[in-house]
Parts: C-alpha cells; structure tokens; sequence
C-alpha cells in the first residue's frame, strides 16, 4: 500500500495458481491456498484459502505451513519492492513531483528454500523477458528449489491475465520439458504430473 486507496502492483489475475490448486485437490491433496486479492473463487472442498494483501502477510502465512507441508507451489506474483512509508491519509495531488522510496520485500521462495527438509518439494515460478532460461535455472538455484516453472512474455499467449500460457519446467537434476501453448487448466496438469514424478524420486 502507498495510502488508504493506492497500491503497488501487476498484471496477475491469479487465473494459474488457482488452476494449479485446483488440479492438486482434484489428485487428493489438501491444498492451503494463500492469495492475494484476486476476483477468482475456489471449486473443490479440499482447497482451504488464506486471504493476503501484501508481501510481507504472505510471507508470513507461507512460513506457518510450510513446516506441516508436504510440498509448495510458488507462483503468485509477490511485488518486490513496497514502499518505506505508507501515507495513513490519502495522497492529495499537487504540482510538485512525488517521490517514493521503496524498500525490497521478504524473498518468500528463498526463505522457504532456506528451510525445507528433504522431504518437501519447492516449486517456483519465473516470468521473464530476456535471458529467460539462464534467468529461471540461476533462480533455481538460488532459492534451493526442485523444480522451476518459466514463461516468457516474449511467447504470444502467455503471462498475466491470459486463460492460456506456455512453459517450460527445468528441474534440480538440471531436466528440462518444453511444453506447448495449452490452457492453464492444461498447463495445471502438466506441472503437478511433473511435481508427481519429482517426488516419488
């Protein structure tokens, strides 16, 4: 939040990981659901949702499950930076220029990463623009995960607020599976068959 009305954010329409949890308590896991503020609602009895509108309030409920999980999907699209300051009354326009300092936010996936067992399985996500898979195979590694998730949005179709997307899945074995424009329900299956696999390694 910048003030009471005004936020920093993006294009994320939530439509993938709500597919993904969907897809998971489909298979018979119980799915806790943390999200942000999104106009999407949940289908199956098997999804518990947690409602969050920062980082800061995400990163901490993904903490407090983690621990008890068998595995996490980390795909919303966490805001990097919040501001330093939040304005309690609502900015006022004027002629002169606003400048806001902003502060990095909690790495969610790295903390995670920093502490997970063995026997949990961390799967992130990477939306990039450029150098796509050095990118997503440097964060893989950075943030101790076991699989990554990239789409580009250079590829047509893909990224935020469309109900199609294009990935590929790089995982900690340093594999890679190339996949082809599919719905996201699709794209849903695709991921968990692979979180399926990895697992039972």
């Amino acid at each position: 939040m910048i003030d009471p009305v005004r936020f920093i954010g993006n294009y994320s329409s939530g439509k993938m990981g709500y597919a993904i949890a969907e897809e998971l308590a489909e298979r018979g896991a119980r799915v806790v659901l943390i999200s942000g503020p999104v106009s999407i609602s949940i289908k199956h009895k098997n999804i518990e949702r947690v409602d969050v509108t920062s980082a800061v309030e995400m990163n901490e409920k993904c903490r407090h499950y983690f621990h008890e999980a068998n595995g996490a999907v980390m795909c919303a699209a966490v805001a990097d930076y919040a501001p330093v300051q939040k304005s309690s009354q609502k900015i006022k326009r004027n002629k002169e220029n606003l400048t806001i300092e902003l502060k990095p936010n909690p790495d969610i996936a790295a903390g995670l990463g920093r502490v997970k067992r063995n026997d949990q399985l961390l799967v992130g996500f990477a939306l990039e623009t450029h150098n796509e898979t050095t990118n997503a195979a440097r964060k893989l590694q950075a943030k101790n995960l076991d699989m990554i998730v990239l789409n580009s949005l250079n590829d047509t179709g893909a990224g935020f607020q469309k109900d199609t997307n294009k990935i590929t899945i790089i995982d900690k074995h340093n594999n890679s599976f190339n996949f082809e424009l599919k719905s996201k329900a699709a794209v849903a299956i695709d991921i968990v068959d692979r979180m399926i696999e990895e697992m039972a390694l």
